[in-house]
């Protein structure tokens, strides 16, 4: 099983989605029908009734009879990948990865397995600077495009402003929201979105990022901590604080775990220094539930 680093040491991001997913998508098949779609399957003679717009022309003037040219569709979903790239994803863990590394790998590795069973794809980046949304779609080139804004993504700043988020809130499709964040907020802000955004496509994923070093406070003697959004700092000795911080964190981790289960959310903790199989995991169960 690769673990994160090694998937990152790749360099090539649709190389570590796809290794990542390897093993994953064993037994697992598109829920796929037939009709009008992207991907060409086979043709049917013609019926009254049936839309003329799909009828072959050029067979029907080759051969003197009408065909409608029938595609495979998906049934399933339109998978949304909503990635925070705020400044706090900039933490970094002992094993040498960001919050925002992880990320990038989780939500290409995600894209690939959603392309796989056939769901049209969407991706939006969360910065101060703006949204970079990719809307969903199902064809070939969407995985290239999402890799490509993932490469050049960047964490930085504090949460999108409301007037920065409007035009995500305001589109109302079917979806499933899968969101990868750290959820450092200041005002709720994140939980706010994401409320919206189950109001807007129905069901909400959240992914939770949280670093090895944060869950076991692997710091030693005295520290200098640094509020990576707002640069506030904090200075106190490690081996002392240990126990308080965790305790602090637990409370912390059962009360956001509370919250999202209040608004709904299907929500999972994620360590960032473990492989990426129990996100896909979680990902195809929530899938098949439909």
């Amino acid at each position: 099983m690769l673990t994160p680093e090694l998937l990152h040491a790749l360099h090539n991001l649709p190389l570590a989605a796809k290794r990542a997913a390897e093993g994953l998508l064993h037994g697992a098949h598109a829920s796929r029908r037939r009709g009008a779609g992207l991907e060409f399957s086979q043709y049917r003679p013609y019926q009254p009734g049936d839309d003329l717009r799909r009828l072959d022309w050029r067979l029907a003037a080759r051969s003197d009879r009408y065909y409608l040219r029938e595609s495979e569709v998906d049934t399933s979903l339109v998978v949304h990948l909503v990635l925070d790239a705020t400044a706090s994803m900039n933490h970094r863990d002992d094993n040498g990865l960001t919050k925002l590394d992880y990320g990038r790998l989780l939500c290409a590795a995600l894209a690939y397995v959603a392309s796989q069973q056939g769901d049209a794809v969407a991706l939006t980046i969360l910065h101060p600077a703006g949204l970079r949304h990719l809307p969903p779609r199902a064809d070939a080139r969407q995985l290239p495009r999402l890799y490509h804004a993932l490469e050049t993504a960047e964490a930085t700043g504090s949460f999108p402003d409301a007037a920065t988020l409007a035009p995500l809130t305001a589109r109302r499709q079917p979806a499933l929201i899968i969101c990868i964040s750290d959820l450092y907020e200041e005002e709720g802000e994140i939980e706010r979105l994401l409320t919206r955004l189950r109001a807007a496509s129905g069901e909400v994923l959240l992914l939770h990022l949280l670093a090895r070093n944060e869950l076991e406070f692997t710091f030693r003697g005295a520290v200098t901590f640094e509020d990576l959004e707002t640069g506030r700092t904090l200075q106190l000795d490690a081996d002392q604080q240990r126990r308080a911080w965790q305790q602090h964190l637990q409370q912390w981790l059962r009360d956001t775990a509370q919250r999202a289960r209040t608004h709904a959310f299907d929500y999972y903790q994620l360590n960032t220094s473990e492989p990426l199989t129990n996100a896909l995991r979680e990902f195809l169960r929530r899938r098949s539930r439909g």
